[in-house]
């Protein structure tokens, strides 16, 4: 005991000792955030801004695009100085801080993705009702209860992570503070501890995983139904484009829980992180201007109203 070593900070994997290398690879991990940010903050102002969309569909996908938002910058901003200082440490309060921010994120997007799909129930199953169904107020609760699970969820698998001091190593095979690095290093009372309460979130998951796709499948048979080809196809677009969120959520989640668990820094291991940490917040509003009409009418009105107005500024001047 007398020999006994307590960690305060850790060591993060860095790919390559070529200190070209690290500025190129902090570099293109800026022009990723800040790409993932323009999108994210362009689909929130284009929602905000356009009294079109406000609605319930427009509301939860605002909250998943601040989500997204604030996701990429738990990791990317620390990875982007740490790469382009050469500095690979990170403090003890700071890892926590990290890891407790990431948990309730993924579990508060989880929960609007559950949440969204009973929107899109709602709406495409039981149209009539859906005034009377999802109402401002039920909005407001359901994207309340959403961040109060993440908070909540995290706040128990964080504090079990870090209840006791690491004494083994502090060295961490990846980029970030990653959940399974963490379990790796921790002691074998948090190893014993996560291994009661992760059957306990796989249970909750699954039951996400339910409701998800008995919405999708409630919706699919009504849609199929539809004699209108353009009632149809209007169903089809705002499901398409959920589901190819809810897919990309999905296989993010299972590369994270998979993919991390190496015991050496790889190159593989640092392209499965960049992938679950950086694709999602990236390609998501993508996926909303692509497959959303609305939300691309307004970011055009958007760009076009701002040209316009630069236009007068410059004839004035």
């Amino acid at each position: 005991m007398d020999n006994l070593t307590v960690f305060t900070e850790f060591l993060l994997m860095d790919i390559s000792t070529s200190r070209e290398l690290q500025v190129f690879q902090g570099l293109m991990f800026l022009v990723i955030y800040l790409g993932a940010l323009t999108g994210n903050l362009l689909t929130i102002m284009a929602i905000v801004i356009n009294i079109h969309l406000h609605s319930p569909m427009y509301f939860f996908i605002g909250n998943l695009s601040f989500i997204d938002i604030c996701l990429i910058s738990v990791t990317l901003p620390k990875m982007t100085i740490n790469s382009l200082t050469g500095n690979k440490t990170i403090s003890l309060l700071a890892c926590a801080f990290q890891i407790y921010l990431f948990i309730m994120l993924v579990a508060a997007e989880l929960a609007f993705l559950v949440v969204m799909s009973y929107d899109r129930y709602v709406a495409i199953c039981h149209p009539l009702h859906y005034g009377l169904i999802i109402t401002p107020r039920v909005c407001t609760q359901a994207a309340g209860g959403s961040w109060a699970t993440g908070l909540v969820y995290s706040a128990v698998h964080t504090g079990i992570m870090f209840r006791l001091p690491f004494t083994e190593t502090n060295v961490i095979h990846q980029y970030f503070c990653d959940v399974s690095q963490i379990l790796r290093i921790a002691s074998s009372d948090v190893r014993f501890s996560e291994s009661i309460a992760l059957p306990i979130s796989a249970c909750v998951i699954l039951l996400c995983s339910v409701i998800l796709f008995k919405s999708y499948i409630e919706i699919f048979s009504m849609v199929l139904r539809m004699h209108s080809v353009e009632a149809r196809n209007k169903a089809l677009s705002t499901c398409t484009q959920q589901l190819s969120i809810l897919a990309l959520f999905l296989i993010s989640l299972l590369t994270a829980v998979f993919g991390s668990t190496a015991n050496e820094a790889s190159l593989s291991n640092l392209l499965m992180a960049m992938f679950y940490s950086m694709v999602p917040p990236l390609i998501n509003p993508i996926i909303y201007s692509l497959r959303n009409r609305e939300i691309n009418n307004a970011l055009g009105r958007m760009f076009h109203r701002s040209f316009e107005l630069q236009r007068k500024k410059g004839i004035f001047n």
